[in-house]
């Protein structure tokens, strides 16, 4: 059932004294992509007749097959909290189409509706998703840059004064229940200068465009508070990195098929197949979910974040976790994934991997639930946990050899991400860089 109508849409722009709207998409790499027009503009939009040039977007089409169309989602439009002199600015989600009407293999957004088609042929009406994105706040130079310099030395749930970024996260917040985010809680993390927002889950596709509307108003906001606000995973060397770690269940109507009341965990059987299919697939989605150079700097021991394909209802060292509510709030936690992933395409491999578990009935290895951070090397071998890709090019690697997560992706997208994360690797493999300059320069 739509939210929205056409008309509601004419009627709220009128109300609202709407002059702009930023008809909203993203490029494989999940950075925001818009393109702005006047509110006279509003009944072709809606008509679904405006074109850009696809050809100038990473990983979409070539120059000869540019012109692509902008199909509004009518339930994605919001009003933006920070209006200007000229009027107020709204925004609208558009899906990606071909000038023959087809939706376009490449548009991330197309790329997860695909996958949640399998769920629903499967039987799964609902796939609900509650992210958990982290950020840090950097204080800015006088000419606006950011510098290095944290806007304090909190800890984990810590409050002013220590926590600075208290009143920036504060009118974050407020900003976000303006627009719409139920907000369940927001914290100081564990490093200095490191915050996290939980909303509440919502179906994939309205989670994947909360995330991506989440990180602009965190980086209006800060920027409103002299602070610039990063998603990079690990942008300080001995600290905590930022993850995005994913809540993730499905449901059947009414019914979460992942809770099943006689089991001694809680746990379905589909629960177990899909968590199955996540822990098999886990190396191959890692450059989805982690698609950095400097994601691989926050999957190391030593700081929460999982470097070992296991899972476990106790303890947090594993890749997942089962949170202990259960009936309707009956879910598994991926911990892997970080707040640069493409949303859409990041929960597109999650489910994939689920569903191959569910449709090939895995089976589900035994829990760990001893500190796998302790763990020797042999000892982990003995019970059969793998580890995450220690690099972005390891995890290339294992994306290519993975045929499900590669199909989640389709042709078109997985060309077009391995191409642009293969440059990525030689820029930064053949970069010379500081660390090596004080290890060598002296000494050799």
């Amino acid at each position: 059932m739509s939210k929205y109508t056409k008309e509601d849409i004419f009627r709220l722009a009128k109300e609202e004294n709407v002059n702009y709207i930023r008809l909203q998409f993203t490029d494989l790499m999940g950075i925001i992509k818009n393109v702005e027009i006047p509110v006279s503009q509003l009944p072709k939009a809606l008509d679904n007749k405006m074109m850009f040039d696809g050809s100038s977007i990473e990983g979409f089409v070539r120059i000869e097959e540019s012109d692509m169309y902008l199909v509004p989602d009518l339930d994605t439009w919001v009003i933006f909290p920070w209006g200007n002199e000229h009027g107020n600015v709204a925004r609208l989600i558009c899906d990606i189409y071909n000038p023959d009407g087809t939706p376009f293999e490449g548009d991330p957004r197309y790329i997860l509706k695909r996958a949640l088609k399998e769920a629903e042929e499967l039987g799964y009406t609902n796939f609900n998703v509650g992210p958990e994105p982290e950020f840090f706040l950097f204080k800015m130079d006088e000419k606006g840059e950011p510098t290095l310099d944290l806007n304090d030395q909190g800890g984990y749930f810590d409050f002013a004064p220590l926590d600075l970024g208290e009143n920036c996260r504060r009118d974050i917040v407020l900003t976000l229940e303006r627009m719409g985010f139920e907000v369940e809680a927001s914290h100081h993390e564990t490093a200095p200068g490191q915050h996290e927002v939980d909303f509440k889950y919502a179906d994939a596709v309205q989670a994947a465009d909360q995330i991506l509307t989440f990180k602009l108003v965190v980086k209006t906001i800060a920027r409103k508070h002299g602070l610039h606000a990063t998603f990079m995973p690990k942008p300080m060397y001995g600290v905590a990195g930022s993850g995005m770690h994913t809540h993730q269940s499905l449901f059947i109507g009414e019914k979460n098929a992942f809770f099943d009341d006689k089991d001694e965990l809680g746990l379905s059987k589909t629960a177990k197949q899909y968590l199955a299919g996540i822990l098999k697939h886990a190396r191959g989605f890692a450059a989805i979910t982690n698609p950095l150079v400097n994601s691989y700097k926050r999957l190391v021991p030593g700081y929460e974040a999982p470097c070992y394909v296991a899972w476990s209802a106790k303890n947090r060292s594993p890749l997942v976790r089962i949170p202990a509510s259960r009936g309707l709030s009956t879910r598994i936690e991926v911990r892997n994934p970080d707040p640069a992933a493409n949303p859409y395409l990041a929960l597109a491999v999650m489910l994939k991997a689920g569903l191959d578990g569910i449709k090939n009935k895995l089976e589900l290895p035994s829990a760990v639930d001893r500190n796998i951070y302790i763990m020797n090397e042999a000892e982990r071998e003995a019970a059969g946990i793998a580890s995450l890709p220690a690099t972005l090019k390891d995890a290339i690697e294992c994306l290519k050899a993975d045929p499900v997560i590669c199909e989640a992706l389709g042709e078109h997208a997985l060309m077009h991400f391995v191409d642009a994360k293969e440059i990525e690797w030689d820029m930064f493999r053949t970069r010379v860089t500081e660390w090596e300059r004080e290890q060598y320069m002296n000494t050799y």
